[in-house]
């Protein structure tokens, strides 16, 4: 794979049939770049300025795949994201990767922290350090820049009246910065959650550790209409792992539903759950069965193993066939 900072001046290039380009949310050097490189699956990264470019990038072929955020346990889910999806052509999730939101706080080589006075940033990292600045470099002026990788290629430049950048790791390591501070956030368990998006195909195997994301569309706006929808899931023994509201574009008060499921398609009780969706939902949009990125095995209650649910069909049938014995 390509180092950080190779993978970002990489020019562009046809890839031979032997390497894959991926895409990412921009630019070079953000969490986002950050959480690709976890992946054994890229050969050559391509930042884009938006999810929208990154996403559509996917749909006319230029990448193998892009990796966007989808949800951060502080600010909930990624509008830009789950919309993109719900409305754009058809697409496919088949990887997820979790990673922590602590930012570096870097500074050019031989800058000591008592030196500090103006401190450059993104307002997202900001708004995360906030209490930290305060208690840590009170006296030092902070300043809202375009991203954090911006912040740490600012720095570097010599001549910059900023003294350090509040940033990710990857993004001091491409521009050579000193991280005279690491792991800071004011929530130390912050995370974000991107997923791998591809054009559409066969989901991966499954694992026993998977998640399903699909957007549901109410068949009408009625009293008890959400819990419809939920009773789908807990009927059979689908735990969701999360649920948002997003709206139809239509009119006031018209939403659609986003939700993660444990388990994958090629379980029964998911399967079954879908159908179910389908018969008494107005639309469906399967998004994809893919592995937990905290490899955790899901655990199915009794009466929803796929064991049961062929038991149960095994059963059915011989109601409808019985064998008589002659005797």
């Amino acid at each position: 794979m390509s180092t950080p900072a190779a993978a970002a001046a990489e020019p562009s290039r046809i890839p031979t049939p032997t390497e894959q380009t991926f895409g990412y949310l921009g630019p070079a050097g953000t969490f986002c770049h950050q959480a690709l490189l976890t992946l054994d699956t890229a050969h050559h990264l391509r930042p884009y300025a938006s999810v929208t470019l990154a996403l559509d990038a996917v749909r006319a072929g230029q990448v193998a795949g892009a990796l966007v955020p989808i949800e951060n346990s502080v600010e909930g889910g990624v509008s830009a994201t789950i919309d993109n999806l719900t409305y754009g052509e058809r697409l496919m999730i088949t990887r997820e990767v979790v990673i922590p939101v602590q930012f570096n706080l870097c500074v050019r080589p031989g800058t000591k922290f008592e030196d500090i006075k103006h401190v450059l940033t993104h307002p997202h990292a900001a708004a995360q350090c906030r209490l930290w600045l305060a208690r840590e470099l009170p006296h030092a002026a902070l300043t809202e820049g375009g991203s954090t990788a911006g912040a740490a290629e600012e720095v570097a430049d010599p001549n910059s009246k900023y003294d350090a950048a509040i940033c990710a790791g990857i993004a001091g390591d491409m521009y050579h910065l000193d991280a005279i501070r690491t792991g800071i956030a004011d929530n130390l368990e912050a995370s974000t959650r991107f997923v791998l998006v591809t054009r559409v195909g066969a989901p991966p195997a499954p694992t026993g550790a998977d998640k399903t994301t699909l957007v549901v569309f109410m068949q009408a706006d009625h009293s008890g209409a959400l819990l419809d929808i939920l009773q789908q899931f807990s009927t059979r023994g689908v735990n969701l792992t999360r649920l948002e509201s997003r709206p139809t574009r239509t009119t006031l008060g018209s939403y659609s539903f986003s939700f993660d499921a444990e388990g994958h398609i090629a379980d029964a009780r998911i399967a079954d759950t879908l159908m179910g969706l389908r018969r008494t939902s107005k639309d469906v949009i399967f998004l994809g069965s893919y592995p937990r990125a905290d490899q955790v095995s899901v655990a199915v209650g009794r009466g929803f193993t796929d064991d049961d649910y062929a038991d149960a069909r095994a059963w059915l049938e011989s109601l409808r066939h019985p064998r008589w014995t002659v005797r």
